[in-house]
């Protein structure tokens, strides 16, 4: 990885490019599109976070923070959590710490505002995120959001 390695917003320069960027093809079905994302986070401003992840002047991938969301409104034991709402790594970029920097990026924003825990959710199957999330220090807290699975790192435990 490089050091010149940095999350940057997505902008007007640079949206074509984010929105061309493709995961491997056994990968569709298990995480949205960018362009998918980026409209989420235009309809949900003050929740969504995106940001590209750039190696010196290439996007490698995109990553999407939630902040402060109710997985389960109206029920009792419901409460604010924040977390990874989206990962891309481009297919031929994967596997070489992308990922990984972009969610310790992505901790390290939530700490900054003040939030004790990352959560995220992600589809099971054999060529999910599971295994990458766990290496991470991810656990699953049981729950379930739609047909994703729950999980949550602490971010008092630096790893």
């Amino acid at each position: 990885m490089s050091a010149s390695l940095r999350l940057i917003p997505v902008t007007s320069d640079n949206v074509e490019e984010a929105c061309s960027l493709k995961i491997r093809p056994d990968q569709d079905g298990l995480v949205k599109p960018v362009s998918w994302s980026l409209a989420q986070a235009y309809a949900a401003p003050d929740t969504a976070w995106p940001r590209l992840i750039v190696d010196g002047e290439r996007i490698v991938g995109f990553v999407m923070a939630f902040l402060d969301v109710r997985f389960a409104p109206g029920q009792p034991d419901d409460r604010l959590r924040s977390g990874l709402w989206r990962l891309n790594i481009a297919a031929a970029q994967q596997t070489r710490g992308y990922g990984r920097f972009a969610v310790e990026a992505v901790n390290d924003e939530l700490r900054r505002r003040g939030q004790t825990r990352t959560t995220v959710s992600y589809v099971p199957g054999a060529h999910g995120p599971e295994g990458f999330y766990r290496k991470l220090g991810f656990r699953t807290t049981g729950e379930l959001s739609g047909d994703q699975v729950v999980a949550e790192l602490d971010l008092a435990v630096r790893r």
